[in-house]
């Protein structure tokens, strides 16, 4: 029928799908190409656009920039040189990659810029 909702059982699971799936699909291709900042279970964190996803979670960015946390060894140099040992600022370091692949299984959020 057409216009009925979608019912299939999952043989793997045997829960049942409906338009569940359709909502993801709807939901991510409306974050193709949006600013994403994905954080990875290492510390460092990736911004750039998102081009494409797969069933295991791995995403694809391009025109991506790689942050990362600052050593201690400059947290420690900041840490001498500020008049106010108190507050210390120091700044991530970060570095263009391009197009970079994500796997799935290290992501620890995403996060859509708006």
């Amino acid at each position: 029928m057409r216009g009925a909702p979608r019912e299939e059982t999952d043989r793997s699971s045997g829960r049942l799908q409906s338009d569940e799936n359709d909502n993801a699909i709807v939901y991510l291709s409306n974050l193709l190409n949006k600013e994403l900042h994905i954080h990875i279970t290492d510390g460092r964190m990736f911004v750039g656009a998102l081009k494409c996803t797969d069933k295991y979670r791995n995403i694809i960015l391009s025109c991506a920039h790689e942050y990362r946390s600052p050593s201690r060894a400059a947290v420690e140099k900041a840490a001498t040189e500020s008049s106010d040992g108190q507050n210390v600022t120091v700044d991530m370091t970060g570095r263009f990659v391009g197009l970079v692949t994500i796997p799935g299984e290290h992501i620890t959020k995403v996060e859509v810029e708006d």
